[in-house]
């Protein structure tokens, strides 16, 4: 299973970014699916996760700002991320669950100026 996350960039505070995540190399549908982040200096932390039931949550950091939800296609999930701030600067993992195994995308830099 191999995951690609796409739509980082730069973009100034307030600004929004969406970002991607397709799963290839399965046809088994998830369990979990998740944004995490880690800035420079600092552990990842977790952003968001969806379920194969579409129950979403949040850290305390992103709520209210950032939107998960399943893509189109199979397999993929996104991260609406509306009024960015400096402070989510950060290269984003997506990682995806099932029956216990956790695969994880390379990451993409997202960078938020003020």
């Amino acid at each position: 299973v191999q995951l690609q996350a796409s739509g980082g960039g730069l973009v100034q505070a307030g600004g929004s970014l969406r970002l991607s995540c397709a799963a290839s190399g399965t046809t088994n549908p998830f369990n979990v699916m998740g944004w995490y982040r880690q800035a420079p200096g600092k552990q990842r932390e977790l952003v968001a996760t969806i379920t194969a039931g579409d129950s979403t949550s949040y850290s305390d950091s992103v709520k209210g700002r950032f939107t998960i939800s399943r893509g189109t296609a199979q397999n993929t999930v996104t991260l609406q991320m509306n009024s960015l701030k400096a402070e989510d600067t950060a290269v984003y993992y997506c990682k995806r669950s099932y029956r216990g195994r956790n695969y994880w995308g390379r990451g993409t830099l997202v960078t938020v100026s003020s």
